[in-house]
């Protein structure tokens, strides 16, 4: 992305989105592509579609070509403004799908509705997945954020990732690795910290709560009416049915006796479009409902986040980028601003790169010793992004330089951190984005995929090659000051000094 005359194929209906290359899938999704010339597709529902010879073909039901104005900014205006106000709960007060979502247009960017949680921006969010992988332990978590605050990063959102509870559905905490979760959660709050919890919508067979929910009918059962067994990344596990109203509270009540003992908020994984099958007994709803319905739990909880999502364009939910290897290159660091632009687009505004240092776990616990430079210079694309969240603990894996880099990127973060939060009250009133493409404001960058930008006034251009200590930065027309006081006219390309510890700005004058 952009597509421009590259061949490109999708289907945003499938499990696997690009035929025979499952990886270049993606966690969020819409029904809606926007165009840099004022226009849109968007269906309510999912649709195929192809780039091929600088022609577009879509396939699907319902189908729309609308256009806006003759540019990218006017294009995605166009998709908000077709909306109406959000219903700040999404969903009925039992957790279920409102009324009229059949008749609501797809692709639509929901605006008005109230935005994610704040600590969520204000502090980076530390999850404990790379350093304590499927067995956290209540000592483990406090020793992860005591080394991370005592290492000179600040307090923020604390994600206790997967296996804190004994099985998949059972959600209370495994009574010997967290012996008191409350004073888990008062601890953290002490510190300044808050605490989320990892759920997904499957259930371990087998298990006392697979016996529960099957005999209550509120487990997922296939097209031979039976409890259907889902492959995912786990195993094989049973799964919520989402389309139930009564499942759906049951999970709440989970979640809320969660929240009695401190707990704050929950990141929601799963649920992807792939766990579900067009013949499921689901009332109707398809595949991409299911992954909805999801999403519309979780909207419940100001602190939440998704790991995947279906059509929920300016929702107040965190929105995380898909896992990302330890690698320079395009499967890697080159890859993360190009997908927060894809996700900035379709309306996830809130949208977070993936853990600092790459949370692919396959290839984090196999790459060795952790590259410190390609440490460093991850955290610095994160460090303006809407979030930036960590899992390897910059106090394990950094010597004191390459951690003295990361502080820097973090107190960048905090001198703009008004600027991002004004962005991000601006995204929910507006359904603008918080990230934006060059040629949001700027007809004619289409193609610059390695630099951002914050609202119109502030250029971000991360290094991501190794060893590089300068970048070239495409500034557009308007005067531009550098982190040196140097004032730069556009429209012009510039080379900047990169050292290690710097991340490239400039601030319109």
């Amino acid at each position: 992305m952009p597509y421009g005359t590259a061949e490109f194929a999708r289907d945003l209906a499938g499990a696997e989105p690009v035929p025979g290359r499952p990886a270049e899938g993606c966690n969020q999704a819409s029904p809606l592509l926007i165009s840099s010339t004022g226009r849109r597709v968007q269906a309510d529902g999912p649709f195929r579609f192809r780039f091929r010879e600088g022609e577009l073909e879509v396939t699907g039901a319902g189908v729309r070509l609308e256009t806006n104005g003759q540019s990218l900014r006017s294009a995605l205006q166009g998709a908000a403004d077709a909306t109406g106000p959000v219903d700040s709960a999404t969903t009925s007060a039992d957790g279920a799908a409102p009324a009229d979502a059949a008749a609501r247009r797809g692709g639509t960017i929901r605006v008005g509705g109230p935005l994610p949680d704040r600590a969520l921006f204000t502090g980076p969010q530390y999850n404990s997945w790379i350093e304590q992988p499927f067995l956290p332990t209540q000592d483990g978590v406090l020793d992860y954020v005591r080394r991370l605050l005592d290492a000179g990063l600040p307090p923020g959102v604390v994600m206790i990732d997967d296996m804190w509870s004994a099985d998949y559905g059972n959600w209370t905490f495994d009574a010997a690795r967290f012996p008191d979760p409350a004073h888990l959660a008062r601890t953290l709050h002490d510190w300044g910290c808050r605490l989320m919890l990892w759920v997904v919508p499957y259930i371990s067979p087998d298990s006392p709560a697979f016996r529960r929910l099957e005999g209550a009918g509120l487990l997922l059962r296939g097209a031979d009416g039976h409890t259907a067994l889902r492959r995912w990344w786990n195993g094989v596990s049973a799964v919520l049915d989402l389309s139930e109203p009564q499942a759906v509270q049951w999970f709440h009540e989970q979640a809320d006796a969660l929240c009695a003992l401190g707990v704050d908020g929950f990141k929601f994984d799963g649920a992807d479009v792939g766990d579900f099958r067009d013949d499921d007994l689901t009332g109707g709803l398809r595949p991409v409902d299911m992954c909805r319905q999801w999403s519309r739990l979780a909207a419940r909880y100001p602190l939440s986040e998704m790991r995947a999502s279906w059509d929920m364009g300016g929702q107040p939910l965190a929105q995380r980028v898909q896992d990302t290897p330890p690698a320079w290159g395009e499967a890697g660091i080159v890859s993360l601003i190009p997908r927060m632009i894809a996700q900035s687009l379709m309306g996830y505004a809130y949208c977070c790169p993936d853990m600092v240092g790459g949370g692919e776990i396959s290839a984090m616990q196999s790459q060795g010793d952790i590259d410190q430079e390609f440490f460093v210079r991850y955290a610095q694309v994160a460090a303006l992004a809407p979030m930036i969240q960590f899992s390897a603990s910059p106090a394990r894996v950094l010597d004191e330089e390459h951690l003295a880099a990361v502080r820097a990127a973090l107190r960048l973060r905090e001198h703009h951190l008004g600027r991002l939060l004004d962005l991000a009250e601006h995204a929910a009133r507006t359904g603008e984005p918080i990230l934006r493409p060059m040629a949001y404001h700027h007809p004619g960058l289409e193609d610059v995929r390695d630099q951002f930008m914050l609202g119109e006034d502030l250029v971000v251009a991360p290094v991501l090659e190794r060893g590089a200590r300068s970048r070239r930065v495409i500034l557009p027309a308007g005067t531009w000051t550098d982190a040196q006081g140097r004032r730069h006219e556009g429209p012009t390309t510039i080379e900047v000094d990169a050292p290690l510890e710097a991340l490239p700005v400039l601030l319109r004058a």
